[in-house]
């Protein structure tokens, strides 16, 4: 007997559709696919005539008038396990990523030790995540110099793309590349499904800028525009000409900026897509929600980088979200333990640069885009389609259509919540959204019609069963 499950609602929000609409969802318990999809809600009696004689309903979940979503796909997650697993880890970012409706995460492949930047480094990762994962989980490689030989073979075994630095990342086992490299990694994935990823930020060389480090300054340390101040927005500028100037020698293959924070390099963006660049661009939740203009000094918590930057900026970024010129929206979850946060200490400058954010993307979208004029298909179009098709599952995640996966999320719209340290699901509890009042919250979570994460429970719920994707 074939057993399923049916989540029926007044507001389910559906492909290409901007508002929710009456559906019932019917999900295959075994195989955990999306099997049927009726525009009304319908009881559970009601169902009994859209399945076979010997089939059954075996649970069925009246949403109410809560939200039925697609589970978010977060294609830039930095679990940062082996190696530095006291920074995150599979277990911890894996169940405050379901506690956001997040059901899917690609893995960036620093900073764990190793990087995944070789075969025998994607299996270590491979094995240390096994076991640990309450969401599905995929694996981005990395580009350093000399491993271009590697790439294919990453390909074949699953890696979704690869990311580079066009400046120092910060950890060592990560140096930046330079344009041969690029050149060299280009023609290595040349007509391949895959795609090329850059930290867009490069530095003149006297200047000596890193991911995590600053050229010399005389500013106050403390003070947040001394470190805007040491990354200004002609660094993506110089990055994204020189990405685009190299692409169009191989315009075969998809590039993609990371984390993209700076206006001014729009320009150059809009300017590669007219002359036929296949460039793809996303943008991350702080980069939207937050503005240097009302960041405190002497608050480390806010430091990442590319720097978040002025209202100004902020409002050239949601335009360009809105316009189509900015695909998608991600995390970039990038946590480090509290230490190297250097809270205590006020110091901006030195303080490891990196905002951490599972768990509170959509919630952060929400209550901002609303503001702006955002419906929720906007919303989940750039956090779960656009995101899903981008990490190469496009076609079986990231939207509530028959033969995908049942990655489904119950939602409370109109839920304000305030974040607090205590409410936050990552391992290490520094982020600068505590103490912001939010609107939506997640109240349960399925990964392929499997209940991962209810909040009446306390949090993730039955065992750690995500897939590599």
């Amino acid at each position: 007997m074939s057993s399923f499950l049916a989540f029926s609602g007044r507001q389910v929000l559906l492909p290409d559709a901007d508002v929710p609409q009456p559906a019932t969802i019917i999900i295959d318990i075994s195989s955990g696919k999306i099997v049927n999809i009726l525009l009304a809600r319908l009881s559970k009696n009601d169902l009994a005539s859209h399945i076979t004689p010997d089939s059954n309903i075996a649970t069925y979940i009246d949403a109410g008038d809560k939200i039925v979503l697609p589970g978010l796909v977060d294609a830039h997650v930095h679990l940062n396990e082996p190696g530095r697993t006291d920074w995150e880890g599979f277990q911890s970012g894996t169940r405050a990523a379901a506690s956001g409706g997040v059901t899917t995460v690609i893995d960036m492949p620093l900073n764990s030790i190793p990087p995944t930047t070789t075969i025998d480094n994607l299996k270590v990762k491979q094995d240390a995540a096994r076991g640990q994962c309450h969401v599905d989980v995929g694996f981005w490689g990395g580009v350093v110099p000399g491993n271009q030989d590697s790439l294919a073979s990453l390909v074949n075994n699953g890696v979704k793309g690869f990311k580079c630095f066009l400046i120092e990342s910060g950890v060592d086992e990560f140096p930046c590349v330079g344009k041969r490299d690029v050149e060299m990694a280009m023609q290595a994935l040349q007509g391949r499904p895959t795609v090329l990823m850059f930290h867009a930020e490069l530095a003149d060389q006297e200047a000596g800028v890193s991911e995590n480090q600053h050229h010399e300054h005389s500013g106050d340390p403390s003070k947040y525009i001394t470190f805007l101040e040491s990354r200004p927005q002609q660094l993506e500028v110089n990055a994204i000409k020189l990405i685009t100037e190299t692409q169009e020698k191989h315009p075969g293959l998809r590039c993609h900026i990371v984390h993209l924070s700076a206006a001014h390099a729009l320009a150059e963006i809009r300017r590669a897509r007219a002359a036929g660049l296949d460039l793809t661009v996303e943008t991350c939740f702080h980069y939207l929600c937050l503005a240097s203009d009302n960041i405190p000094d002497g608050r480390p918590e806010f430091k990442c980088c590319p720097p978040v930057r002025d209202e100004l900026n902020r409002d050239q970024l949601w335009e360009a979200l809105q316009d189509g010129t900015i695909d998608f929206v991600v995390s970039d979850h990038s946590p480090c333990v509290r230490e190297l946060k250097l809270i205590e200490e006020g110091d901006v400058m030195r303080a490891w640069g990196g905002i951490s954010t599972l768990g509170l993307g959509l919630s952060l979208l929400w209550t901002e885009g609303q503001k702006r004029g955002a419906s929720l298909g906007n919303v989940v179009e750039w956090t779960s389609r656009r995101t899903a098709v981008h990490a190469g599952v496009g076609d079986c995640k990231g939207q509530l259509k028959i033969g995908y996966d049942g990655d489904v999320v119950i939602w409370d719209s109109e839920a304000i919540f305030e974040v607090t340290s205590e409410s936050l699901h990552f391992k290490n509890k520094v982020t600068p959204y505590v103490g912001q009042k939010l609107r939506g919250i997640v109240e349960q979570t399925y990964v392929r019609g499997r209940l991962v994460y209810d909040r009446e429970a306390g949090g993730t719920v039955g065992e750690a069963r995500g897939r590599f994707v």
